[in-house]
Formats: structure tokens, sequence, C-alpha cells
């Protein structure tokens, strides 16, 4: 007798923001896409995956990964670490590679990996080597607009946006040319640019950059689609003003349709959250900002030897963070936990154009499925500046389905 399903995910918490769906479902996979989700599904030809107390949701989307692996020096994670190891079905490496490397990335990394990997192309003819360390590789003379529109445009199956900088180190270099130009390439590619807040790069002879100034001067150049990145960053130049409290401009930024993304890593300040969550922000997306520098993992020779991300977020000999402790902390400060799941699933399939492939469980949609547990107990959160929250719920990857193929949430990053 032919079989309904090949897998049926059976008994858990079924969550899609899309189709407006949160309840105890089963979920039945044929041929790699999602076939059915109902009550009780029974098929006794069909694996079945038990889904009790569990969190089924669409596969998560890192929209801030970095996995130029090897390329971009210690600094590049490999996708699938990032990706399917660790529950999330989609990454997109923000500023990895350029209309110099683009072709590397493809064939090395998104082709071979089992994540879906994306990217938005860097601005710069260099890309994201060694994380954007070296800050003189980075100015208006290493750009070439036409040759990144170009790139862009010629791989738009995986280039979703352009990578740029708007930073105080940067700007006391060359003002804001290099955004202006990266928003050039974008509207000549027709796709969003992606730009980096929080300080980067020592200012150049210790300039003072007031970034409150600059702030609207950024928010003038970007138009709708566009993402801020590192809203709630602890360093200088984010959403949060001199005077703690959350600079006007960012409404108007949202009232134009300009996006945000939390974009997570080494910037993540649990104070600058508070002050941008209390004044009623809600960021679009989340963004793990997961790299070489603020996580555990055996590194490659490579330049810097030392960083000031090194060691950062590091718990018991582990990185502290994943996409769902991201989740987890957003809670901790208040947001329901029914309001961070778009923010890994829908949303981000909608800021990069993909709301027709990805972040839903609809019927007929190829079968990227992220299971999460759903734990209560007492934990202490940490972050980047040594501020600790108490929280008494953590979400936590059990495992994923991409294109419908099985992969436990075992990477050796995931918070212990």
């Amino acid at each position: 007798m032919e079989k309904n399903f090949d897998t049926i995910i059976s008994g858990g918490r079924v969550i899609d923001p899309a189709n407006k769906i949160d309840r105890k479902l089963d979920v039945g996979i044929k041929d790699n896409k999602i076939a059915a989700i109902q009550n009780s599904l029974a098929d006794k030809n069909s694996k079945v995956i038990d889904a009790k107390g569990k969190l089924v949701i669409p596969g998560m989307i890192d929209t801030h990964a970095h996995v130029f692996e090897h390329v971009s020096g210690r600094f590049g994670l490999n996708p699938d670490l990032v990706g399917v190891q660790s529950g999330v079905t989609t990454v997109i490496d923000q500023g990895g590679p350029s209309c110099m490397t683009f072709p590397g990335f493809r064939n090395f990394i998104s082709n071979p990996a089992k994540t879906n990997v994306l990217a938005f192309i860097s601005i710069y003819t260099v890309g994201g080597l060694e994380g954007h360390y070296y800050p003189y590789l980075y100015g208006p003379g290493g750009i070439d607009v036409k040759a990144c529109a170009k790139a862009a445009s010629a791989n738009t199956d995986i280039v979703k946006g352009i990578k740029a900088h708007a930073e105080p180190g940067g700007i006391s270099r060359w003002g804001l040319e290099t955004l202006e130009l990266a928003k050039e390439a974008s509207r000549e590619a027709g796709i969003p640019v992606y730009i980096h807040l929080g300080e980067l790069w020592p200012t150049e002879g210790g300039i003072d950059v007031d970034m409150d100034a600059r702030l609207p001067e950024i928010v003038a150049l970007i138009e709708e689609g566009d993402i801020l990145a590192h809203p709630f960053t602890r360093h200088p130049g984010g959403f949060v003003n001199k005077e703690g409290k959350l600079h006007p401009i960012v409404n108007e930024a949202i009232d134009k349709g300009v996006l945000i993304d939390i974009g997570h890593g080494s910037h993540f300040s649990f104070d600058m959250a508070r002050a941008v969550l209390d004044a009623n922000v809600l960021p679009t997306t989340v963004g793990a900002d997961m790299h070489g520098y603020n996580t555990h993992v055996p590194a490659e020779a490579g330049t810097p030897d030392e960083h000031p991300d090194d060691e950062m977020h590091l718990f018991a000999g582990q990185a502290q963070f994943s996409m769902c402790h991201a989740m987890t902390e957003l809670m901790a400060l208040g947001v329901a936990m029914e309001d961070t799941i778009p923010m890994v699933s829908s949303k981000c399939a909608e800021m990069i154009g993909m709301a027709h492939e990805l972040g839903t469980l609809g019927i007929g949609r190829t079968a990227d499925i992220s299971v999460l547990h759903d734990e209560t107990g007492e934990w202490t959160l940490k972050d980047n500046s040594n501020v600790e929250v108490k929280t008494t719920r953590r979400l936590r990857p059990a495992f994923c389905l991409r294109q419908g193929e099985y992969f436990e949430a075992d990477a050796s990053i995931l918070p212990v």
C-alpha cells in the first residue's frame, strides 16, 4: 500500500504566523514537501517523529550570518554549523562575498551546504575579509558600484541585498560616501541595502563623531525595504542617543518602511534593548551574527592574532548564544514568544522577497521546518557588557528538516 506521507511530525504546537496557525497539530511531509497539517495524522507506513511538548515552526532564517568559511579568515564559520546543525534551515551571509569573490562563495560555500545559504553581497571589492578588521580596505576607493550591481544581478537566486556600514570609525574617515555608493548599487540592482550601525573601527585621529547628529543623515539616504542593523548595540551609533532614549529619527525610519535586524553577535546589550523596546519599537528580524571571533570553535591560523571580540560570549567553553538564545533573551525582556517566531521566519522571508518560498508551513511548500524545545526553569542570561537578566523560560533547538531531510541540533557552538 502506498504511504500517505514519508514523515509525520506528531503532537507539537505548530506556529505558522504567515497562515495564522497556533495549535497542537501533526505535520505530514511527502516528497520533501509539506503535504498536510491537521489533527492526528495516521499512517502506519510513515516515519513518525514525536514532537510532544515542542514548538514546530517554519524553518528558521538567520538574517545575519558569517559563513564564508576559510576565505574570510577565522571570521567565517561553517554554514551547516550555524545552519541545520543549530536548527536553522536558511542562513544569510552578511557581506562576506564580493563582486570579486562571489563565484567562490557560490561553488565552495552555498552549493555544497545542506543549509540554504543566501547572501547580502559586500559593497566593498575585498568583501568581509577578517570581519572588516582592517579599515583602510573599506574606503570609497575600494568600491566598484557597477561591478557590485552586476554581480548581484547575475546571482539573484542567492544575492538578496547589499551590505554596507555607517558607523563612527568609517564616518570619521569618509563621511557617508560609502553608504551613498552602496545605495547607488542597490538601486541599480533593485535590492535593499543592509547597514551596520555601532562602532566597528576606532575613529581616525580620535575624531569625535556625533552619531546623534549623523543618524538622521543616514536615514535620509535610505529607502523603504532597506535594513538598519544592531539597534541594541552597546557601541556608539545605535538607536539609543546620548540621553539614553530612543533617537526620534528611528520612528521616522520605520514610518518610511525601513526594517530593523537585531544582529545580535557581540553587539547585544540588555540596557540598550530595554530602552528601544520600552519605546515600543520591536525589530523586524533577529539575526544571530555569530562568527569566528565571538564563537568558540577550533580556529585556523589567520590574522589578527587578537581581536576585540575574542572570548566574547563564552560560557562553559561554548558559545553563549544562538538564534534560539537570542529569542530567549527577547522573551526575558518581555517580548511574547509568539512575537519572536515571525522574527525568525515569515518576516525574514518578506525582508528578502522570498515569502513565496520560505518562512511558512504552507501546503505544497518545501519541508523546511524547525522544532524547538520550550523549557521552563531558572536561568541567568548575560550580555556582552556582563549585565545579567533572570529568566524562567528558554527556547532551544531540537532538530530541523531542510528539504525534508532530518538534522539533529547537535552543533558544538550551541549553549549548554
